[in-house]
């Protein structure tokens, strides 16, 4: 039986990879992003929508559009995120806003805007996008971690909140995989970044395979859905084996350590470099 479906951040990445997942199914499929036209890897059987998550107006004309052309909505998929990272004294507080009203108050948004149509209809399914760093935290990601954490609490409030109303919601937790959410990273350390892109780089899943385990757990209304191997690995860790995942995540903190001492240092000694490249012209104006 052929759903409805809106994905947000739907132009690339997992969000490109889910809309053509539940478009080659014959699921109807709006696909929403910020840019103003269309992607060029848009389904065929797609339409699409410019829609910023954090905008309410932009969230009320995607209501009114799935309303028109679908007469309802059976799956809102709140995937749009961005990404940041960083030592906590590294990552201002503009940062941690950007972070905040994109990755928590965009899916916020959707839920709110949503909800009362599923009640309406008495049917409907929640998805929100997370990730491993909402479960388990690693050092150096305070702000992405607090986010995801976030979000995982909101989807499971609102599950059991929900359900009486025949409404499911599910969150989606993938450990790093092949795509382009490193080149959104904001965030004041770049050794932060560096670390963040060449996991991403190794990763040996792609967007599409990843899609393709959030469709079938999806379809069986899954609550949790933990996308890779390594990540529920890292989960059980956390949960049944405290004390080893304690000793992991102290020792990459150690490690994050050394990286970020050598990185203060390099950065350090070239502004010295370029102040004193800077200083020579002047000094030998001054000798003459």
């Amino acid at each position: 039986m052929s759903r409805r479906v809106l994905v947000t951040g739907g132009a690339s990445g997992l969000g490109a990879a889910l809309a053509a997942a539940f478009a080659a199914r014959g699921d109807r499929v709006l696909v929403t992003d910020i840019g103003a036209e269309p992607p060029a890897q848009l389904p065929p059987s797609a339409s699409y929508l410019r829609l910023d998550v954090t905008s309410q107006e932009d969230w009320d004309a995607a209501r009114e559009r799935v309303v028109t052309e679908f007469g309802g909505l059976d799956l809102l998929i709140n995937n749009a995120g961005v990404a940041a990272g960083g030592r906590i004294e590294l990552l201002d507080l503009d940062e941690w806003r950007w972070i905040t009203e994109i990755n928590l108050f965009g899916v916020v948004r959707g839920c709110r805007t949503f909800t009362p149509l599923f009640k309406e209809q008495g049917s409907g399914h929640l998805v929100n996008t997370a990730s491993m760093a909402g479960l388990v935290h690693p050092p150096a990601m305070s702000s992405y971690n607090a986010v995801k954490s976030a979000v995982v609490a909101l989807s499971e409030t609102l599950r059991f909140e929900l359900e009486p109303f025949g409404i499911a919601v599910s969150v989606v937790c993938p450990s790093f995989f092949r795509t382009n959410l490193a080149s959104s990273m904001r965030g004041s350390d770049p050794m932060m970044q560096s670390v963040a892109r060449k996991l991403i780089e190794r990763s040996r899943l792609g967007a599409e395979e990843i899609a393709a385990i959030v469709v079938k757990a999806v379809d069986r209304r899954t609550p949790l859905i933990l996308t890779d191997k390594a990540g529920r690995r890292a989960y059980l860790a956390k949960r049944f084996l405290a004390p080893l995942y304690v000793r992991q995540m102290l020792a990459f903190g150690e490690k994050l350590r050394r990286g970020g001492e050598q990185a203060d240092r390099e950065r350090a000694d070239r502004e010295q470099a370029a102040r004193a490249q800077e200083s020579a012209p002047a000094a030998a104006e001054g000798e003459r």
